[in-house]
């Protein structure tokens, strides 16, 4: 399995998320300058709710700045242990940990990206292939780590 093409597959649609969210926040505050009302209080109420929304997408732009930081420190290595840009196979299926942006297919295989921080990623932390974690009763058997 070639993990920097998985890698570079996650950059890319963090840059691309990011890139969304700074032109969302561009359009609505846009839209927040256009907004004009003689009605004081309806104007104030409908300004107010578009700000939320601009502060709402400058969060969810902070997050996606955190995981490209993240992800900027993994590394392609080979692991032993399961870790931070680890590709990790269980009897479930092929987990890649960096940061979340959906399921990637490298080499005809359907491969989920998963964060750190996710129970599963907690729950196999330090592992090594051949070992076993319960996560919410379910198994998961590491069966090769790379």
């Amino acid at each position: 399995m070639d993990k920097s093409k998985i890698l570079e597959t996650v950059k890319k649609r963090i840059a691309e998320k990011m890139l969304k969210f700074e032109e969302l926040i561009a359009s609505t505050r846009a839209s927040s300058n256009d907004t004009k009302s003689s009605m004081g209080d309806k104007y104030e109420t409908g300004r107010e709710m578009l700000q939320q929304e601009i502060n709402n997408l400058q969060r969810q732009l902070n997050e996606a700045a955190a995981q490209q930081t993240a992800v900027q420190k993994i590394t392609a290595e080979s692991s032993a242990k399961v870790q931070s840009g680890a590709l990790v196979k269980t009897d479930k299926g092929l987990f890649y940990i960096s940061a979340s942006v959906g399921e990637v297919v490298s080499d005809n295989r359907k491969i989920m990206t998963v964060s750190p921080e996710s129970p599963l990623v907690k729950a196999m932390a330090g592992l090594g292939k051949g070992q076993t974690c319960f996560v919410n009763t379910v198994s998961h058997h590491i069966e090769e780590i790379w």
